[in-house]
């Protein structure tokens, strides 16, 4: 069976790519290029499926928001 999931991608201040997947808790990962990101998220979903059921949050979009500081 094929499943698909919403993947968030930052950049840190180191250069790493980090992924996240919302609907798994704890489900992340990190490397220094997309291709790599992308092989270790995959897995990390796998291993995540293994141990917990997703919960049922919808993505529904990011918002960039500016405060004054």
């Amino acid at each position: 069976m094929s499943r698909e999931f919403s993947v968030l991608i930052e950049k840190d201040e180191d250069g790493y790519f980090v992924a996240s997947v919302p609907v798994l808790r704890g489900c992340h990962t990190q490397a220094k290029s997309l291709d790599t990101l992308m092989r270790r998220v995959k897995e990390a979903i796998e291993l995540c499926l293994e141990v917990e059921e997703p919960v049922s949050n919808e993505f529904v979009g990011v918002q960039r928001v500016a405060v004054t500081t």
